[in-house]
Formats: structure tokens, sequence, C-alpha cells
């Protein structure tokens, strides 16, 4: 399951910062191709490509703001959940979000 997806939180530092860092630790020990974007004070940092978000099989948003850009996911399966959500066993998370994917015929 390949995932691109964006944090952002009120003021785009910590939880902005903790999640994607939780989202890619545990996608890497999952298996699963990651790539985080993430949106704060500072404006977008790592900004996806659009070849990055055709590739994926799924749009992780982990905000607590809005975002800029969410257009872009068009088409694509969205996960939209409060960073808080994605930080507490996020591996798991990333499971769940493998096997509803999987029951939907979408992976």
């Amino acid at each position: 399951m390949k995932i691109v997806g964006i944090t952002a939180c009120p003021t785009g530092i910590a939880h902005t910062y903790i999640t994607k860092k939780k989202i890619l630790e545990a996608a890497k020990e999952c298996g699963y191709p990651c790539r985080i974007e993430t949106q704060g004070s500072i404006g977008a940092e790592d900004e996806l490509t659009p070849q990055e978000i055709a590739d994926a099989d799924v749009v992780l948003l982990a905000v607590d703001v809005k975002i800029a850009g969410e257009s872009r996911f068009a088409g694509k399966p969205i996960v939209k959940v409060r960073t808080e959500d994605v930080m507490r066993n996020t591996a798991k998370f990333l499971q769940q979000i493998e096997e509803k994917l999987k029951a939907a015929g979408k992976l």
C-alpha cells in the first residue's frame, strides 16, 4: 500500500512533525512506501509531486486545521483524521487502513 499524506496542526510545529515522523516510522515497519508533506507556520515542506499522488493507493490527511491543495487528491481514497488519532498506535492505524481498502476492493 503506497501512502501519501499531509500533516498539519494549529501552530504547525510540534504535532505536525511528530505525526509525520510516527507515520514514516510505522510505514517503514509495515513495509509501506510513504511520503508525507507538512503544512505549518512556515508553509508547505516536502511537497508531494503529482506523480507521487498518482502512484499512491491512499491519501492520509492527519490534520487539525484547514490545509491548502486538498483538491489535488481528487479521485483517491482519503483518510482524514486528527493528528492525535494517528499518534497513538500508528502501525495498527495504517494496517486498519489497508484492511479497509482491501475490503473495498481498492487494493
